[in-house]
């Protein structure tokens, strides 16, 4: 009877693990996998803004464009008018100097030095219509809102140059306005791509490759693949994006990680997953930045204002980018570049205007990122480092920023008449700063994240290229024990003793189990 009932569970076991194996099974979805369907569905809007009779009239002016926006999208101006993109600023709060209000109008970089005194040329990227100085512009009035170098989908919208925002003057605004919708790369990218003067001069990793990329150029981005737009990862709410600038952030809030869309265990191998703890994912999938165009990597300001028979010129390398100008002086540029790596927390300090330099041996650092090994929120990220020899003040020990840009003569604008010290004069006057009239240089470093260019999956960085004592991408990144990059001596020491004591116990064990067995053998042989 017993067997009875054990063949019977055993065959039970057997029809149930037949079935099992031919019932089709269902299968959960990878993460990934729900990421790709969400994000192949394209958004498609029902609004035909073509048939609103409001729209169908010839604009005169660009403002008139704008109120016919208002006229229905009514309390989207107040969210536009208390947007950092409007306002050029932001609160933030800054370690040692509390809070303060910092953002594209009054902070400092290492291009163009600023945009304050010069917002004519500047402000061509200004969400606005008519900056000439953000101490004269109303930041209070609607009607100078830019609705279209934000909406426009006929990609026909352009900017002036050097008009304070002013669009080109023969746009057809009614079929443009007629043609409105959610903004694509053409959008953002005709700004964010040429920050600093051109193409890819700033970021490194944000450049116009990006209006339409293959998937070897950002795998997210890849027209041939998810084909995301800017404003997929870059969402927004009542006008506010998500997602900081780093050169002009001080605080890690509204930062935009990764792990908004890639979350929890994303990797087969747990050893990757533990690196997550420590080491941001643009560390490992993008190994290479500027993959298309040059980016800048130094410039020399203390070159500028040589001229030709009276007249500035440009020398150009084989691809076309400036190496020598009149107007900013000496740059070189790289190309398909390995980033620099730092320890951020997503904090940061920045030089204000104004701030003694106290060492002017030392670079100084316009936007230092904080973090540290120790720190518990700290991760290694991929950065580009650019390198400037800008305009000091030997005397007062503060960076000082000359008026580069009037359309004028003889108001002392550096781009214009080419008296450098003219153009410092009247540029530290406007910004409300001393000048002792004295010219000299200061070598200054910004940090710029890397965070687009993210490669495929088989071109992302492999282990050998941090962990090896030659070369390793994290070499210049110290304070913490990296295996294979690093040695110590009393842990190679300790490894050491503990292999040669395993290898000494297997000689012994196995010694003293021969030994063992031979008895055995010898005490039967003689028992028999």
């Amino acid at each position: 009877m017993k067997k009875l009932i054990i063949i019977l569970i055993l065959l039970g076991l057997v029809v149930i693990n037949v079935i099992f194996l031919i019932l089709p099974r269902t299968r959960t979805e990878t993460q990934l996998e729900i990421l790709k369907n969400k994000y192949s569905k394209k958004d498609s809007s029902s609004v035909r803004h073509s048939d609103f009779e409001i729209l169908k009239r010839k604009f005169s002016k660009p403002q008139d464009v704008t109120e016919s926006c208002l006229h229905c999208h009514n309390g989207r101006g107040q969210e536009v008018l208390e947007s950092n993109h409007w306002n050029w600023e932001e609160p933030t709060y800054i370690e040692g100097k509390g809070v303060v209000y910092l953002g594209k109008r009054n902070a400092i970089n290492n291009y163009c030095l600023g945009s304050e005194g010069n917002e004519l040329a500047c402000a061509k990227c200004h969400i606005g219509y008519g900056m000439q100085s953000v101490k004269t512009f109303d930041f209070e009035d609607v009607k100078n809102i830019d609705c279209l170098i934000c909406h426009d989908n006929t990609e026909t919208y352009a900017k002036a140059q050097e008009k304070g925002g002013e669009p080109e003057s023969d746009l057809d605004f009614s079929y443009i306005a007629q043609n409105v919708g959610k903004p694509k790369r053409s959008n953002c990218g005709v700004c964010h791509f040429y920050g600093g003067g051109g193409n890819n001069v700033k970021h490194g990793d944000l450049e116009k490759s990006m209006f339409e990329p293959t998937r070897d150029i950002d795998v997210h981005m890849g027209i041939e693949g998810s084909n995301l737009q800017c404003v997929d990862c870059h969402t927004s709410e009542k006008h506010k994006i998500s997602g900081r600038l780093y050169s002009l952030a001080s605080t890690n809030t509204n930062r935009l990680k990764c792990e908004k869309c890639h979350y929890d265990n994303l990797h087969s191998k747990n050893i990757l997953n533990e690196h997550c703890l420590k080491v941001a994912c643009q560390t490992c999938h993008i190994p290479i930045y500027a993959k298309v165009n040059a980016t800048k990597t130094e410039w020399d300001w203390s070159t500028a204002g040589k001229l030709k028979d009276g007249e500035p010129y440009e020398i150009n390398d084989e691809e076309g980018n400036h190496i020598y100008l009149s107007t900013k002086g000496s740059f070189k540029w790289g190309k398909q570049l390995k980033p620099d790596y730092v320890w951020f927390n997503g904090t940061a300090d920045h030089y204000l205007k104004g701030d003694i330099i106290n060492d002017p041996t030392k670079p100084v650092i316009l936007n230092k990122l904080n973090g540290s090994y120790k720190d518990r929120e700290s991760k290694i990220y991929p950065v580009k480092i650019m390198k400037t020899n800008q305009c000091y003040d030997s005397v007062y020990k503060i960076l000082t920023i000359p008026k580069l840009f009037d359309p004028k003569l003889g108001t002392g604008a550096f781009w214009k008449d080419f008296d450098c010290l003219k153009a410092l004069d009247v540029g530290m006057k406007e910004l409300g700063l001393p000048f002792s009239g004295t010219l000299a240089f200061i070598n200054t470093k910004m940090y710029w994240p890397i965070n687009h260019m993210v490669s495929t999956k088989d071109k992302s960085v492999q282990c050998k290229e941090c962990h090896t004592k030659n070369n390793s991408r994290l070499a210049e990144l110290t304070g913490f024990y990296l295996p294979g990059r690093d040695s110590n001596k009393f842990v190679e020491i300790f490894g050491n003793t503990i292999i040669i004591l395993t290898f000494f116990g297997v000689i012994i064990h196995g010694t003293l189990r021969i030994i063992i067995n031979i008895k055995r053998k010898k005490t039967k042989k003689d028992e028999d």
